[in-house]
């Protein structure tokens, strides 16, 4: 069995770590499953969402402390690469593995759902903060314990937690490595639905299903306008979002959603 599980259903495609016995920890095998997976979710017309998960008692540990302590990096391997014996070295287990996973989820224009229980620490919850929607099981626990094994946020925790909370908060939970519940993660914006253990699978599959069925490129439009308007000024957005809205407008789905909205109807998307 694979260190990462990927397939394509209806429409929908899942990512699901499967290193259960680790903690779903990062394996170099790992790592380039999810490239491969993640620009295959980029690359296909015909894929409308995407989900990622993990197997076992938990989401993610982030970097693999065995490996750490055995002095051969943060991924676990065969040892057939060196990913650990200089400086450039492991910066390059980084920069050209494990931080191309934020950078690629955010070249999708698809909805990209975390779905979290257990355990979510370190990089393990970095990831999730790329995505578009985190779903978190009552069960899960969150903290950016980076500093417990004495390194640096290096997954893109640096970047997004000011994003998300605010720079005292980030450097709080970043400094304190304090272990945050999914409720207290929701409450401070890092997480965006909290369901019950056992209604979890059930609440992401109902979830995924209304994102599923709705109209693709509207969507697509609108989750590029929300992102680029964070680093844009008004009038750029307006004058971008107004060019989509001719476009749109020409599209099939327009029409269908006037006439079911009208004829007080479910709409069948295209």
């Amino acid at each position: 069995m694979t260190d990462l599980i990927f397939n394509v259903e209806n429409g929908v495609a899942k990512i699901i770590l499967n290193r259960p016995d680790s903690l779903n920890a990062f394996s170099a095998e790992m790592i380039d499953l999810w490239i491969k997976a993640l620009e295959t979710v980029r690359d296909s017309d015909d894929i409308r969402i995407l989900v990622i998960s993990g197997n076992g008692r938990g989401f993610c540990s982030g970097g693999d402390i065995k490996s750490m302590g055995r002095g051969e990096g943060f991924l676990q391997s065969d040892g057939t690469e060196d990913f650990s014996s200089t400086a450039l070295a492991r910066k390059n287990s980084l920069w050209k593995r494990v931080q191309r996973i934020p950078l690629l989820v955010k070249e999708i224009d698809k909805p990209v759902i975390a779905v979290l229980h257990g355990v979510a620490f370190g990089a393990g919850f970095d990831m999730t903060l790329a995505c578009d929607i985190r779903i978190a099981a009552e069960n899960t626990k969150i903290s950016e314990s980076y500093l417990n094994v004495g390194i640096v946020p290096g997954d893109g925790a640096a970047w997004f937690l000011p994003r998300f909370v605010g720079t005292d908060q980030a450097l709080d939970l970043l400094w304190t490595r304090k272990i945050l519940t999914a409720k207290e993660a929701k409450d401070m914006g890092l997480v965006t639905y909290v369901v019950e253990d056992d209604k979890l699978e059930e609440f992401v599959e109902d979830y995924v299903q209304k994102l599923a069925s709705g109209p693709q490129t509207v969507m697509r439009f609108t989750k590029r306008a929300v992102y680029q308007g964070l680093n844009i000024d008004l009038r750029t957005s307006l004058d971008m979002i107004s060019s989509a809205m001719g476009i749109v407008t020409e599209l099939e789905d327009y029409q269908e959603g006037v006439h079911a909205v009208l004829e007080k109807r479910k709409p069948n998307f295209k």
